[in-house]
């Protein structure tokens, strides 16, 4: 059964930095194939993994409410929607990639996304890990897309209202009673020494600390450049910093 690895928060915190780490990690452990799913409306996930991907499920959807009076003669809207979600997931050698995007037309999509739910259960079949990086809103667990979340991690910068919303957004997911097993916390881009005052901040969110990623340019100049973050040197300081987190919380 897959386990979904799930990173959320709200833009500026490194979150997509910290999935595609994630994926690094898995990928050098061995624990293949991987599904990659980019959850967020501002979609750079693939980006960050040195993946090009043309198209989202968002924009199949979006085609399909247009144009579901035109479907193929003898096919099911299943059939013909497993067919087009299949078209676009992006598989690699040992990484598969997958983007939701948002659709953009009108009218209800709920018939659709319940067949993007089954597609999705019977997709992550495949894969012993599945790697999301979410919106802050947490829009496909909540609407039930995916699956349980087994590991959640929270990313906030180095500042307090980062935390606050940190705080919300874990007491968001038990309002929409996501199912989730285990939830973190991970503060990116902060200097070498945190303050007492963001130290207390941290325990009064409630929610177990991984540690702190120390703000560092190769990082940084990789991002700006769009180099691939799977190809970062194992001596890099943040890689070795997410070594010995991950370690601790993925067997």
């Amino acid at each position: 059964m897959s386990k979904i690895i799930a990173v959320a928060g709200k833009g500026g915190t490194g979150k997509t930095t910290t999935a595609a780490l994630i994926i690094r990690h898995l990928l050098k452990k061995g624990a293949t194939p991987l599904l990659a799913m980019d959850a967020d409306p501002n979609a750079n996930l693939a980006d960050s993994l040195g993946i090009s991907v043309p198209d989202t499920i968002g924009s199949v959807l979006s085609d399909f409410m247009r144009k579901r009076a035109e479907l193929p003669a003898g096919m099911t809207r299943q059939a013909y929607l497993d067919m087009k979600f299949h078209q676009i997931l992006k598989e690699g050698k040992s990484l598969d990639m997958l983007v939701m995007g948002c659709p953009d037309g009108p009218g209800c999509y709920c018939a659709a996304n319940s067949i993007l739910k089954d597609y999705f259960e019977n997709l992550s079949k495949n894969y012993p890990y599945i790697v999301v990086d979410n919106e802050a809103g947490m829009e496909h667990f909540s609407r039930k897309t995916a699956a349980n979340i087994d590991t959640l991690i929270f990313c906030s910068n180095y500042s307090l209202k980062g935390l606050k919303t940190v705080t919300a957004l874990s007491a968001m997911v038990d309002d929409l009673k996501i199912n989730v097993k285990d939830r973190y916390l991970l503060v990116n881009r902060t200097p070498e020494t945190l303050g007492q005052e963001f130290l207390d901040g941290i325990r009064d969110t409630g929610i177990p600390f991984l540690g702190h990623i120390v703000m560092d340019a190769e990082i940084e100049e990789s991002e700006i450049k769009g180099i691939s973050l799977i190809d970062l040197p194992d001596d890099s300081e943040t890689v070795k910093k997410f070594e010995e987190i991950l370690n601790n919380i993925i067997p």
